[in-house]
C-alpha cells in the first residue's frame, strides 16, 4: 500500500502500522515523530456504531482547524456528498474486513470555492475482536493549505481510491490420482 502513498506521512504511517500488526522483533525501530512535522495533529480514529456510522472519537487540532468545527462524535461520513459518501463507506468495510489499510485522495474544497489535493491513509486498528471496529487515520494535505486562504473545508470529492490489497494465500488443489 505505500507504493500508491503518495506524501512521505502517508507512508510513514502505514509503515508504522505494517510493523506493529507483524509478528516481527523490530516493532520498536520506528522513526521519531520529529522526524516528521505536522503528523500528530492530523490523525484521527473512527469507531464503527452502526451501518454507516463512522464517528471521531478522537482528531488531531490541524485536522479540526483545517475542517473548521470540533470533529469528535461527528461522522465522518459527512465530509462527503452523495455517491463518494457510499465509495468512502465501501472503503471502510473493505478495511474493516480485509484488516489492511487503504488509501484515498481526493479534493478538499471551502465554501468560497478553494481546492487542494488531499491524501487519507485509513488502517484498522487491530484488537481482541475478529473484525475491527476502529480506525486510525491520516489527513494529508498534498498541496500547500495557505491555497484554502484560511477557509474551513467543507466538502470532499474523491479523485482515486486505492482498496485494501487482498491477501494473497496459495490454493492448492489436491490431484489425486488413480491407476486401475
Amino acid at each position: 500500500m505505500t507504493d500508491r502513498a503518495v506524501h512521505s506521512n502517508t507512508k510513514a504511517i502505514l509503515q508504522a502500522w505494517a510493523r506493529l500488526s507483524s509478528d516481527t522483533q523490530d516493532k520498536f525501530r520506528d522513526p521519531k515523530v520529529s522526524d516528521f512535522p505536522n503528523l500528530l495533529g492530523s490523525l484521527f480514529v473512527l469507531k464503527q456504531v452502526d451501518l454507516d456510522i463512522w464517528p471521531f472519537t478522537n482528531a488531531g487540532t490541524d485536522l479540526g482547524a483545517r475542517l473548521g468545527r470540533e470533529l469528535v462524535e461527528q461522522n465522518f461520513l459527512t465530509l462527503w456528498r452523495g455517491r463518494d459518501m457510499d465509495l468512502v463507506s465501501a472503503q471502510l468495510d473493505a478495511i474493516r474486513f480485509s484488516g489492511m489499510p487503504g488509501l484515498i485522495h481526493c479534493e478538499a474544497e471551502t465554501l468560497a470555492g478553494q481546492h487542494i489535493k488531499v491524501e487519507i491513509a485509513l488502517a484498522p486498528i487491530l484488537g481482541s475482536g475478529d473484525t475491527p471496529d476502529r480506525i486510525l487515520g491520516l489527513y494529508q494535505p498534498l498541496d500547500a493549505p495557505e491555497k484554502l486562504n484560511g477557509r474551513p473545508v467543507w466538502r470532499h470529492g474523491i479523485s482515486a481510491l486505492f482498496p485494501p490489497e487482498r491477501q494473497r494465500t496459495e490454493n492448492v488443489v489436491p490431484l489425486f490420482a488413480m491407476n486401475e
